[in-house]
């Protein structure tokens, strides 16, 4: 095989007789890489951009045609609780991922998630244990803990790992972007399911730095759960517990 110097297509030499004979040119995978970037807009009446609050938000890209994209490699990842939170509040893994929820309060917890990523009840451990949890296929799951409403986080489990998250002044950036046509999915915390499968949408891929644009939607609301049994939440009698 050799690489024609003049038109980056690999061609096939045969020898016959002693002689080298060119055969018929087949175009080379293009191996374009870009930087993706898009800005998150919120709708907010009566309030100036400069004062917009991002919530928590995430993009990623899939392709449309299969093998173009490498799959994400699962790895091992931690949601600690400590001070009643979970650190970080939100986590993007590849999916098949185990992720730890270690206690490092002097309290027990009760971690669970009834939601479409990853349904699961962790049930009520003590301070310094651990327990995982393996999210195997892609999809949001909304974590919670049973006895403290205030605790929340979100965990992202994806196939590609092709995506970002917003940062502090709303934009995205997705790095190392293979040039195609991928479908674009996005999530922002408190938004409604409809509204951000209305945002999923084809895009091209193609120059070195690619602006998607403006991801509009509407301010998401401030998050609202039940506990694990569809219930509000008691107020705590004990709260060492």
């Amino acid at each position: 095989m050799a690489r024609s110097r003049f038109t980056g297509h690999v061609s096939r030499v045969l020898l016959f007789a002693g002689a080298a004979v060119l055969c018929a040119q087949t175009p080379t995978v293009s191996e374009h890489r870009a930087e993706v970037t898009a800005h998150l807009m919120l709708e907010q009446p009566g309030k100036a951009s400069k004062a917009v609050q991002y919530p928590p938000a995430v993009i990623w890209l899939n392709p449309a045609s299969p093998h173009t994209v490498p799959t994400a490699v699962p790895g091992k990842f931690t949601l600690m609780q400590k001070n009643k939170m979970f650190t970080p509040h939100l986590l993007v893994v590849p999916a098949g991922s185990s992720v730890a929820f270690p206690n490092a309060d002097p309290f027990f917890h009760n971690v669970f998630s009834l939601f479409d990523g990853r349904r699961f009840d962790l049930g009520l451990y003590e301070a310094g244990s651990s327990r995982s949890v393996t999210f195997s296929r892609e999809g949001v799951s909304y974590i919670f803990c049973n006895i403290h409403a205030e605790m929340s986080a979100v965990v992202i489990s994806l196939t590609t790992p092709l995506y970002g998250q917003a940062d502090a002044q709303g934009v995205f950036h997705i790095r190392d972007v293979p040039e195609g046509d991928y479908d674009l999915h996005v999530w922002i915390e408190g938004q409604k399911q409809n509204e951000l499968d209305r945002l999923t949408r084809r895009v091209h891929i193609a120059a070195d730095n690619a602006y998607l644009g403006e991801i509009s939607s509407v301010h998401p609301g401030a998050p609202q759960h039940l506990n694990k049994f569809g219930k509000p939440y008691e107020p705590e009698a004990h709260p060492v517990y």
